[in-house]
């Protein structure tokens, strides 16, 4: 039962993700790519809010999908309860961290910090 709702989020995340990533790459092709990369145009994209909430949400999807992936994998090398324990913490240790940063990252470029 506990492996069937892991992987409904694992899969669930996935689509997510496909879908956002699918939304950004088609926000980056409404101008031309170099300009889409200049810096003036990466800050505006950030100060527009939906925009950068997507840019969250897709950091939440593909952080917790990776970082799921990992832990299964990782899961089937070893068992024992002692190393599924250090696995399972360690991975959300590891994502929680990944997302702070990122999260810091698009809250700082959205307000304007350097």
């Amino acid at each position: 039962m506990r492996e069937s709702i892991i992987m409904k989020i694992h899969y669930g995340t996935a689509l997510g993700a496909v879908a956002l990533v699918a939304v950004h790459i088609l926000m980056r092709m409404s101008q031309k790519f170099s300009d889409s990369l200049q810096y003036q145009n990466v800050i505006a994209n950030y100060h527009f809010l939906p925009y950068a909430l997507m840019l969250e949400v897709l950091l939440i999807l593909l952080s917790v999908h990776g970082f799921n992936g990992l832990r299964v994998i990782l899961l089937e090398l070893k068992q024992g309860s002692t190393y599924e324990k250090m696995i399972n913490y360690g991975s959300l240790a590891a994502m929680a961290i990944l997302i702070a940063y990122g999260s810091r990252t698009i809250l700082m470029a959205g307000m304007g910090v350097s």
